[in-house]
C-alpha cells in the first residue's frame, strides 16, 4: 500500500498561494467527532498557517455526512464564501450502508462545485475501520483536513486566475 509509512499531509515540494484574498466555509460532520475535529483542526490551522484571516473562515456542523452536500448548496447560495470545505468520516461496516452515503456524497458534491462553479473540496474519509481514520486525522498518515483546505486554497486561487 502506497500510504502504509508515509505522512501524506507533506507539501513541502509544492507552492502555496497565498489563502489571505479568500474567504471559505468549513463544513464538518457531527458523527464521528474525534474524527471530524480533528479535521476541521487541522483545516482550520492550514488556512490560517496559508494567510486566511480567521474571520474570513466560516464553521458549520452537521449531523453526519450525507448532510454535506446539502449544506454545502445552503452555504453556497446564502453566502459570498470563495470555497466550501467538506469534512466527514464514514466508516466501512457491515451493510451496504457505506456505499451508498459514499457514492451519494461524492457525486452530490461534485454537482455542487459545477452548478456555482466553486470549489467544494472532498474532504471525507471513506476507511475500513477506526484506526484507518484517526491515522488520517492527524495520525501516521497526516490529517485529511490539512490536505483538503490546501486544495480549497489552490482551486481558489486557479478560479480566480481564471477570472472566475
Amino acid at each position: 500500500m502506497a500510504t502504509q509509512l508515509k505522512n501524506l499531509s507533506d507539501f513541502s515540494g509544492t507552492t502555496i498561494p497565498s489563502a489571505a484574498p479568500f474567504s471559505f466555509a468549513i463544513i464538518a460532520a457531527e458523527w464521528n467527532t474525534e474524527v471530524t475535529l480533528a479535521l476541521y483542526n487541522g483545516a482550520y490551522q492550514a488556512l490560517v498557517d496559508n494567510g486566511a484571516l480567521p474571520e474570513n473562515i466560516q464553521a458549520h456542523w452537521v449531523p453526519g455526512s450525507f448532510e454535506l452536500t446539502a449544506a454545502a448548496d445552503m452555504v453556497l447560495k446564502a453566502t459570498a464564501v470563495d470555497a466550501v470545505i467538506c469534512l466527514g468520516c464514514v466508516i466501512q461496516g457491515e451493510t451496504r450502508h457505506f456505499d451508498f452515503i459514499c457514492d451519494a456524497v461524492a457525486n452530490g458534491l461534485s454537482n455542487v462545485a459545477i452548478k456555482y462553479s466553486k470549489p467544494v473540496i472532498f474532504g471525507v474519509l471513506t476507511p475500513d475501520n477506526q484506526q484507518q481514520a484517526v491515522d488520517r486525522a492527524g495520525g501516521k498518515h497526516g490529517n485529511k483536513g490539512i490536505e483538503a483546505a490546501v486544495t480549497a486554497i489552490k482551486m481558489t486561487a486557479l478560479a480566480k486566475t481564471l477570472g472566475i
